[in-house]
This record gives structure tokens, sequence and C-alpha cells, in this order.
């Protein structure tokens, strides 16, 4: 589900180049997705790929693909509506896609192909705005006092924001019908991913969007314009680990080859404390690969709701029982960005 998304073209288009055989589901709302698609059937031939343009919140619709191709040795569950800014806007649509089509997710597969790997894409924000926890703050970015390693899972859940409960509720469904069904569901809470097959957004793709301003701040100052200021929320001192989508898809296809040792787990998952980044140290990151000597121009406006100052992921658990280790560093990772950004900007697919 999802198929079209960032994660879910770049997971097919992994599983398509081993041989296998995808059946992509993707209401196609989302930008970029028509793009993905149109990609993964330009490198896959019809017998190998099959695409239906539904919304998981469909549930006959949803039934009707599994009927016609099912049972399934693996569902990998990535649609949902994936912005926070979106979910305070319109929690309803948030909660039909996040908590609905999840839940129909789950039923379809235990009802229909209930011996399958089901693996839920989740997010670090089912664990709130962690403000509770005290801050170290550096010129460059914030540093959350007795973690140096970031968090593992055993961090108190608290949903806030509609994306959080949404997304939460979802979260802790799986986690419950594999103690109550027996179904072989795995629960990945991600922290910041990024990399080719995202179409960044002001309220999505953090990594992307910003590479995407800088490349037009280059572009302004080589044509002997002036670059545009872009805004960012709060300080700029927020901290993440980012990851790059090439290192998520071996995750995930560990936990395919892992199913049955895995069943029940849940993972924190992000690139852990080597690559994690304030936005401060993304934008000296992209001035350099960029060449601005003067760096990004910006503002500032007020934090954003429900947002955390620091998130980093504790990635042991994943690494104990996936061998799951982050190889694309931060910087070739951002290189690699900007590297794809251009090629979109350039007319490319």
């Amino acid at each position: 589900t999802g198929g079209c998304g960032f994660l879910g073209s770049n997971l097919t288009a992994a599983i398509l180049g081993q041989g296998g055989e995808v059946i992509v589901v993707d209401s196609l709302a989302r930008r970029g997705s028509k793009d993905n698609l149109a990609w993964l059937r330009s490198m896959a031939g019809n017998h190998q790929v099959h695409f239906y343009p539904v919304d998981v919140a469909d549930e006959p619709a949803l039934v009707d693909v599994f009927a016609k191709h099912g049972p399934f040795d693996w569902v990998a569950h990535l649609a949902g509506q994936v912005a926070m800014t979106t979910s305070m806007a319109d929690p309803s649509r948030d909660f039909s896609t996040n908590v609905v089509g999840s839940f129909n997710v789950l039923e379809t597969v235990r009802r229909h192909s209930p011996n399958a790997l089901l693996t839920y894409s989740s997010t670090n924000k089912v664990y709130g705005d962690l403000k509770d926890l005290q801050y170290h703050e550096t010129p460059t970015r914030y540093q959350a006092v007795g973690y140096p390693e970031g968090f593992d899972e055993s961090l108190p859940l608290d949903f806030a924001s509609p994306y959080g409960c949404s997304k939460g509720a979802a979260d802790q469904y799986f986690r419950d019908w594999f103690r109550n069904y027996g179904l072989k569901t795995v629960v990945f809470r991600h922290s910041s991913i990024y990399g080719g097959r995202q179409f960044p957004t002001y309220d999505q793709g953090w990594i992307g969007w910003f590479c995407l301003k800088g490349i037009e701040q280059e572009r302004a100052i080589a044509q002997g314009g002036i670059p545009e200021a872009f805004t960012i929320s709060g300080t700029g001192k927020q901290v993440r680990d980012v990851l790059n989508v090439e290192d998520l898809v071996s995750l995930y296809l560990s936990a395919y080859r892992n199913g049955d040792r895995v069943a029940g787990e849940i993972f924190n998952i992000g690139g852990g404390r080597a690559n994690s980044l304030s936005l401060l140290e993304l934008f000296d990151l992209l001035g350099r690969e960029l060449d601005l000597p003067d760096g990004l121009f910006f503002t500032r406006q007020p934090r954003r709701q429900s947002d955390q100052d620091y998130f980093v992921a504790d990635v042991t658990k994943a690494e104990r029982l996936l061998g799951f280790r982050p190889r694309v560093s931060s910087e070739a990772g951002v290189r690699m960005m900007v590297n794809w950004i251009r090629s979109v900007e350039d007319g490319g697919t």
C-alpha cells in the first residue's frame, strides 16, 4: 500500500530488481505518485507489477485486490497521511486514512492472507513532543540530556497532534493484532527519511525541501539576482537523525527475510546519532555543497505546535535483530538528494 509513494516506490523497485512480483495499491493523491508509477512501469513488465488506484479507506476495493492476487508472502503497509500540518488542518481526512485505512489493511490481511508478514510504517511522533525532557542548547543544536545514543523503544508513548494520534492508534493496532490474532506484524517507528523518488513539500520531507530551497538560491545568485529567503519554524536547532531511503529499503528487506523471528516487534528507526542534523547544521552542509559562501538565506517564524526539539533513534535493537546499520552518511546522502532534486527541476523523471 502506498506503493507509488516515496518509500513505496523505492521498495517496489528493489523487489522487482530481485525478480519479485508486486501488487501496488495507491490512491495517487500525493504529489509525485503518478511520476513514480510511470517510473516503476518503465522498469518492469506488467507480469511483475500490478497497479490498483485504491484508497486503503475503501475496504471493499482493498478486499477485491486480495481476492484477485492473494494470499501474499508480504504486505508492506506504507500508505498514509504523512504531514503533521495537514493533520491539524483536516483531522477527519487524517483519521480516515491513517486509522480506518490501517484497520482495513489489518483486517483484510487477517481474513485473506493470515500467514503474510505485515510491516507497518509508523513514526517517532507516537512519542509526542517530548517537552518534559531536559535539553542542553549549543550554538547549532539541542541535545537531550541523559540520552547520548538517542531514544530506544522503551520511551513512553504520548500521542500529540492529530497525526500523532492517528499514526499511534494504528501502531498499537498492529502490535495488538500480533498478540491477539497471531498476525506476523512488525512496526517501524521512523525518524526522518529522505532520498530519490521523494517529491518534498513545505510540510513534509524537510531534507528535500531545504535542498530545493538551496538550489533555488544558488540559481538566483548565478543569474545575478537576489535569492529569496525561505522560512523555518522555531530556532533551527531542532535535531533529527536522518536516514537515506537506500538504508531503509535494506532494513525492510531484512525484515522480510527474518519475518518469523521479528514478528510482534517494534523498532525505532533512523540514521542514529552519527547521522543527526539540526536545521542549522543542514544549512551549513548545503552552503558548502552548493558553494554559497554567505550560506542560505532564511527567516524564522514561531515553533510548530507539537514539534520535537530533538529526536534521535537508538537503533541498537534493529542492529541486533535485523543487522541494521546505516551505511549512507548524512553528508553523502544530502549530496545525493541535491542531485535528485536537480534532476527533477531539470525535467527528469
